[in-house]
């Protein structure tokens, strides 16, 4: 058996010493990237050190980073020590480049002091220099040398973009580190040398890292493979129950009654589901008891500290006994367990708390329930209803806006966090009108609710079938469709019905592929009619698909599209549609309709009277292009799998994917998926259509790019999206 010790140590401790930690030649590249770790780790940061500014002499709770494994090499004495990363290599190299960033932007600012107890984390003293690279204190493996070495040995100010390797993840790091921490120190109003002293400390003693400091002789394999073993974790919720049941035990009550009645049901099926939430997939159990704790203390609480976070309310917040604080949980369970139900009733009658549920699970926020525990919280007085309807119209028309204009939802958790405090210190019967006043005059990319100019302006030219999920956009069909039943707010609408949720079609009234039946008009340019059959003048729902054939085929004539969806559709939608196209339909009808389903929209999900947006001319989201080593960091694919091509006529081929998200296609190295395709077929072609994860019925690479956009809610290039008409 082997037997590790560890430590635990904050950046201070691991890097203040003269030391070079080096990554050995056959680790793999840098392959971090911005949503799934710098963006992440920065929002760490960020919390440590906002407590730090309310409270700057209290007692701070440190944040844990992970752990690294590190192997002394043997070197003569009197030299600077030096250690072989044998796990960790990723986190100590991000927290070079974080650190260097932030003691440049410090030095920026004038804070001079922080930046100089930041620069003995980042630079070797000069006296123990023998090489260039000595002043690094982490060296990355070879590939990384070069990138690594001109970012970080950079004059100041920095230009990013005149830099050798700018197209480097490496390089891309340090600029998204000292961009965010300008955007922190520069913040308006506030006192620059007390956010640059908060944010020093923060990343400097209030990070943490389990450290495993081996020596030359011990087998660091052997010691990498048990870290690396399988095992089963507890969950948040296991930590719960044994600390719930642990005092319970010597407090009288009757523990196998306590257990069947508050706590049994978190252990059935439906709580013990795993379920997503954002990156991660936790037990549905453990996302309950996150999302209770935000809404009892209206605090922004991560899933790695609910347990300690429920410690700490059960001891000295909650001023009640565990028995009773057990049965406040069971009895929020149950609200819980039927919003989550809800949103799954797609058939039949629904109430308006109903419809928030299935809109909100369609636009995966998560973030909506806390909400909804603290507005029909059981164990305070009850909101009236016309203020509970308005609270959910309020919410969704804040999320729905943002998510058409494609604003940031980078911190809904704080917003959110913010609704619940602004709810338990009002009074409770005015919820609704609290959380629209406070909405309404919200400004900042992060947190101001779109107005109509800003909504019409975007929907009249966005590409919607390409810029939302499936699901997304059939949602707004849906609502579109409700409004012409006659469902306006709480009015219920013709035959006392809403349209089947997630369930019909989405279809493209001219077609994607209509170069053959839909000749272009003169003067009229291809990528303008491509861009403007994506707009949502161009889509509707139907109650079953066309065939291929009829979808593609022209507008009239007898086998027509217009003459099948008047045989075989009865939604509202397609009657006006089939009343104002008549025999043609081109792009004027698709501009005019646009027009009148953008007023629907604004109907559907209105702003208070007067509304004007504040700040939005920042919320254009910085666009980037995803690559196959974006799909590795996230965990969609691995180093080493085998691709396979579509056609069957180069069945014989594989695309073996390369630890830095190239593919190798038989011995030739090429850095994009159609890079790969072209050398195969000889033919231009979308390589992310063109490559299955599985032979022949498998997934393909755009499957896992729609993926990884839609559960980041990113935006990305328009042309670079993979092609589903190839």
């Amino acid at each position: 058996m082997v037997k590790v010790e560890t430590q635990v140590r904050t950046p201070q401790v691991v890097f203040m010493q003269p030391q070079r930690l080096i990554v050995p030649l056959f680790q793999r590249p840098y392959v971090w990237n911005e949503e799934n770790q710098w963006e992440p780790l920065w929002g760490d940061v960020l919390r440590v050190a906002k407590r730090l500014l309310d409270d700057p002499n209290g007692r701070h709770q440190p944040h844990f980073l992970g752990a690294v494994v590190l192997q002394q090499i043997q070197n003569p004495a009197g030299t600077m020590q030096e250690r072989t990363v044998i796990d960790g290599q990723q986190r100590l190299t991000t927290l070079q480049l974080l650190l260097d960033a932030l003691h440049r932007e410090l030095k920026s600012f004038g804070a001079d002091q922080p930046a100089m107890r930041i620069e003995t984390l980042v630079v070797n003293p000069q006296a123990f220099w023998e090489q260039p690279e000595d002043r690094f204190k982490v060296w990355p493996t070879n590939r990384d040398r070069a990138p690594f070495n001109a970012v970080m040995a950079a004059e100041t100010p920095m230009s990013y973009e005149h830099l050798r390797h700018s197209d480097s993840r490496l390089v891309q790091a340090h600029e998204y580190f000292a961009r965010r921490a300008r955007e922190w120190l520069q913040a308006e109003g506030q006192d620059v040398q007390a956010r640059a002293a908060a944010v020093e400390r923060a990343v400097r003693e209030l990070m943490q890292m389990v450290v495993i400091d081996l020596t030359a002789e011990e087998n660091a394999q052997e010691i990498f493979e048990t870290l690396n073993a399988r095992g089963a974790q507890l969950t948040a919720a296991d930590l719960i129950k044994n600390f719930v049941f642990q005092r319970l035990s010597g407090s009288g009550v009757d523990i196998e009654t306590a257990y069947q009645e508050y706590w049994k049901e978190f252990e059935t099926g439906f709580w013990e589901t795993e379920v997503s939430s954002g990156r991660t997939r936790q037990q549905r159990s453990s996302m309950f008891l996150n999302h209770w704790l935000i809404a009892k203390t209206g605090e922004e609480i991560l899933s790695r500290e609910v347990f300690y976070r429920f410690k700490s309310y059960a001891d000295f917040e909650s001023g009640i006994s565990m028995a009773e604080l057990l049965g406040q949980v069971s009895r929020a369970g149950k609200v819980y367990r039927n919003f989550v139900s809800a949103a799954g009733q797609l058939t039949g009658p629904v109430d308006r708390l109903g419809l928030f549920a299935y809109r909100s699970s369609v636009m995966e926020s998560e973030v909506v329930k806390p909400l909804v525990l603290c507005l029909l919280d059981p164990e305070e007085e009850a909101i009236p209803e016309d203020q509970v309807v308005k609270a959910l119209q309020v919410v969704e028309s804040w999320l729905v806006r943002r998510m058409l204009v494609r604003a940031t939802s980078k911190s809904y958790t704080q917003v959110f966090a913010q609704l619940i405090n602004e709810v338990r210190k009002s009074d409770r019967h005015k919820a609704g009108d609290v959380i629209e006043e406070y909405l309404r005059h919200q400004v900042g990319a992060n947190w101001y609710w779109p107005d109509d100019d800003e909504v019409r302006q975007g929907l009249q030219t966005l590409g919607i079938y390409r810029r939302l999920s499936r699901g997304r956009l059939r949602m707004v069909l849906e609502a579109i469709e409700d409004h012409r039943r006659g469902w306006r707010g709480i009015a219920a609408g013709l035959g006392g019905e809403r349209v089947a949720r997630g369930k019909y079609a989405i279809e493209h009234i001219m077609p994607q592929r209509w170069q053959q039946h839909w000749p272009l008009p003169e003067a009229t340019v291809p990528a303008d009619r491509d861009r403007l059959i994506h707009t949502l003048g161009n889509l509707t729902l139907l109650t079953s698909r066309l065939n291929s054939k009829v979808s593609n085929g022209p507008w009239s004539g007898p086998a027509g599209k217009c003459t099948h969806l008047k045989k075989h559709d009865v939604l509202m939608l397609n009657r006006e549609l089939l009343d104002q196209a008549n025999e043609s339909w081109n792009e004027e009808g698709i501009e005019a309709r646009t027009q009148r389903l953008v007023d629907t929209v604004l109907e559907v999900w209105p702003v208070p009277s007067g509304h004007q947006a504040s700040g939005t001319s920042s919320t254009k989201r910085r666009k980037r292009r995803i690559t196959l080593a974006d799909l590795m960091s996230a965990g969609l694919l691995a180093a080493g799998a085998s691709l396979h091509p579509r056609s069957q006529r180069f069945a014989e081929h594989t695309a073996v994917v390369l630890p830095d998200g190239a593919l190798d296609v038989n011995g030739v190295r090429h850095t994009s998926p159609s890079g790969a395709a072209r050398q195969l077929t000889g033919t231009s072609l979308n390589g992310w259509w063109f490559w299955l994860v599985a032979p022949e019925s498998g997934p393909c690479l755009s499957d896992l790019w729609h993926a990884y956009v839609h559960q980041r809610d990113m935006d990305v290039d328009d042309e670079e999206g993979p092609d589903e008409g190839e």
